[in-house]
């Protein structure tokens, strides 16, 4: 346990330094802790030291965790993963929020499926900001049209953009492709003008000093939270 709070409190501490950097607002920068692979004791040793979003990448294994730890209160699931439209149901019974959004079908689906006790899910659109051939994600030039279909939807909420571009060599090639993102979604953020349009999941355990500094509000980290898997 003092290895797993030490690692946990080495990224927030991470995140705190790259705020004050950056001469943003304390607590402008969320930790989204990825915890695919991780079994469910690791991830409620987790949340035992204050976590409390979780990402997962694979759709079922992520259900298996959220209902094992039906129990812990205040947790809050992102699918931050591929999605299949075979696997959609499950995620719009189970999920919180989906970061991979880049198909208007795959939003419909959600959108029908999300059932009418829960709270509306809250979705991403996931950008291939740097046209990166084996990236997933809705091309930039494409992300507004997308945008505004997606927020039409009954049941959902558009809440920002995600990415996941190629690995860049150094801080300086690292915040030049994450200030192209962020530049995206200021210009998406503007055309549509939603209100709840306030997230940039952007920035993984390698790059998230330069996530920070061209604008994330949100981190997703998972090997620097629970150690090599």
């Amino acid at each position: 346990m003092d290895e797993q709070r030490s690692r946990y409190q080495g990224v927030c501490e991470r995140i705190t330094q790259a705020v004050l950097q950056a001469g943003r607002p304390t607590h402008s920068v969320k930790l989204l802790a990825v915890s695919k692979t991780f079994p469910a004791d690791q991830v409620a040793a987790v949340a035992a030291l204050g976590q409390r979003d979780f990402g997962e990448n694979y759709v079922q294994e992520g259900v298996d965790k959220i209902v094992a730890l039906n129990s812990v209160a205040g947790l809050v699931w992102h699918c931050i993963g591929p999605l299949q439209s075979n696997k959609t149901r499950l995620v719009a019974e189970h999920f919180d929020w989906v970061h991979s959004v880049e198909r208007l079908k795959i939003a419909q689906r959600l959108s029908e499926q999300r059932p009418a006790h829960l709270p509306p899910l809250q979705v991403c659109l996931q950008v291939n900001i740097d046209g990166g051939p084996t990236k997933a994600g809705v091309a930039p030039a494409d992300a507004l049209a997308l945008a505004q279909a997606v927020a039409a939807l009954p049941r959902l909420v558009l809440r920002g953009v995600m990415t996941i571009p190629d690995a860049a060599d150094g801080f300086d090639a690292q915040l030049a492709v994450h200030t192209q993102a962020k530049r995206l979604f200021d210009e998406l953020q503007t055309a549509l003008g939603l209100p709840h349009f306030d997230t940039l999941s952007m920035g993984m355990s390698a790059d998230l000093e330069a996530a920070v500094q061209a604008g994330s509000t949100l981190v997703r980290v998972g090997t620097a939270v629970f150690g090599a898997r």
